[in-house]
């Protein structure tokens, strides 16, 4: 049995001294080194001091599940769908994971690097090369571990440690940007798809009650009561009616496909199942405010504006690995093995091989590629930096958009609704005059008419109030920083 044996005498103390002494000098050059990437500088923009809006309170936080505040199961029970199978969510959960992979590897470049490596070769050399063996086979067998490590005296492998986290936590935000948008789409589908419903009510109510109509004023024309002027308008205002359903229906089908697309339905099933309600247009609570905290707090609780700020992030590391291609990298190797031309001899101390040694590498002529490179990367900055800028800008004009909805629909409900009255009592008069023989027939399809635009209306625009909510909870940020949990976070260090 081949044994063991132990190093000779002096060998493996001035090997273990040579590795101390590189990996004291390694250590402190990686201590000093330097980062070239420039310091990152936001924009501070000038903001109020508060909201103008009634609607918005002074409190702090957007509850995460602010869609339950309307009051209807089958909103929850769609949006929860949705969170669990749409498929933009399904896609930016993806990029997040590449994003944390990419990380990890970035990561891993700052640490050695320990392979294990063997070969085994049998040679039969040339009687006539330089050192010849006599022409003689000879075996060379060898086992060994490689240390290797980049000096990143530098700090490349550092600033593209934190561009790669950068891009993660640009990822993550990016994904809770497309959930808000997808729970806001199912909200605002769902409101639209119950006005629907109640339009088409309304519709078919009307139909039905012209229907009767006509088949009285049919009677009375040919009981010679009124003229055929009467008996064709009547027709008429019937016919306006049954063409409003068709258009009413299609904009329900087309919704209803639209949010099953959004719940992430396969196609079989967008056919063949439908969308489960609840409570009618009517029904939903209108929350009476909505927590919006002061105006600065907007860019922290806006999850595109966090993704666009970690991306000025990213791209401001990505110079300082440009830079970093100006200057030499340093590179440290060990080795430490066993070599013999027989594997019985393999494990004894005499084949024991040790080595170490180090590279620098730099450029000298390289026609513009490191400073093309630099330059580039300075260019991605200042594109970073404008997308941010934008993206505060938008978020602000947003939230004004949202609340100047929430103001105009409310006002605009507010008299509708008092119209939808005073139209249905000038029917019922304008019926009870015609019946009387006090006005003509004219007046009472006139009435009819207007009432049946203005309850359509009136549904329009409950729809309008109820999504400029939305629009509102969206514009906030929806509450994104409490559903982003270590989950997205963790292992970034």
């Amino acid at each position: 049995m081949t044994r063991l044996r132990p190093l000779p005498d002096g060998q493996m103390e001035v090997w273990l001294m040579t590795v101390k002494a590189l990996l004291t000098t390694v250590m402190a050059l990686a201590l000093g080194g330097c980062s070239l990437a420039p310091t990152v500088e936001k924009p501070e923009p000038s903001v109020p001091e508060t909201w103008t809006s009634a609607r918005l309170s002074a409190d702090e936080k957007l509850p995460l599940g602010w869609w339950r505040g309307y009051g209807d199961p089958a909103l929850v029970t769609l949006v929860e769908e949705a969170l669990d199978a749409n498929s933009d969510l399904q896609l930016a959960a993806a990029r997040v994971a590449e994003a944390r992979a990419l990380l990890t590897g970035q990561q891993a470049e700052q640490y050695p690097l320990l392979e294990v490596e063997g070969s085994a070769v049998r040679q039969g050399p040339s009687e006539e090369a330089v050192n010849s063996t006599g022409g003689q086979p000879f075996n060379d067998i060898q086992v060994g571990g490689v240390l290797s490590y980049e000096l990143d005296l530098w700090g490349r492998l550092a600033n593209a440690s934190e561009a790669a986290r950068a891009r993660l936590l640009a990822s993550a935000a990016n994904r809770e940007a497309v959930r808000l948008a997808v729970i806001g789409e199912v909200a605002n589908g769902y409101f639209n798809l119950r006005a629907l419903d109640r339009q088409i009510a309304i519709a078919e109510r009307t139909v039905s009650s012209r229907r009767e109509s006509v088949a009285l004023q049919r009677a009375r024309f040919e009981g010679g009561e009124i003229n055929e002027l009467a008996l064709r308008q009547a027709e008429s205002e019937l016919a306006a009616a049954e063409s409003e359903l068709p258009r009413l229906r299609q904009q329900h089908t087309l919704q209803r496909n639209a949010l099953a697309v959004l719940l992430g339905r396969d196609p079989q099933r967008i056919v063949r199942s439908d969308i489960s309600v609840a409570n009618t247009i009517g029904e939903m609570n209108v929350p009476a405010s909505i927590p919006a905290g002061r105006p600065a707090d907007l860019m922290v609780r806006r999850p595109d504006i966090a993704a666009a700020e970690q991306a000025l992030i990213a791209a401001n590391a990505e110079i300082g690995v440009a830079r970093a291609a100006f200057l030499p990298r340093i590179s440290f190797e060990g080795l430490l093995g066993l070599r013999s031309a027989s594997g019985g001899d393999l494990f004894q101390g005499s084949a024991s091989t040790w080595q170490l040694g180090g590279s620098l590498v730099g450029p000298l002529l390289d026609f513009g590629r490191s400073e093309a490179l630099v330059n580039q990367a300075e260019a991605r900055q200042r594109q970073a930096l404008i997308a941010y800028r934008q993206a505060i800008q938008v978020a602000f004009r947003e939230v004004l958009d949202a609340m100047a909805g929430v103001r105009g629909t409310e006002d605009r409900l507010e008299a509708q609704t008092r119209q939808v009255t005073a139209l249905r009592s000038t029917t019922k008069l304008a019926r009870l005059r015609f019946e009387g023989g006090a006005s003509s027939y004219l007046e009472v399809l006139d009435a009819e008419r207007s009432l049946f635009t203005t309850e359509l209306d009136l549904v329009e625009t409950r729809r309008d109030h109820l999504q400029s909510t939305v629009n509102l909870y969206r514009a906030l940020g929806g509450g994104w920083q409490s559903s982003l949990q270590s989950s997205d976070y963790a292992n970034t260090d």
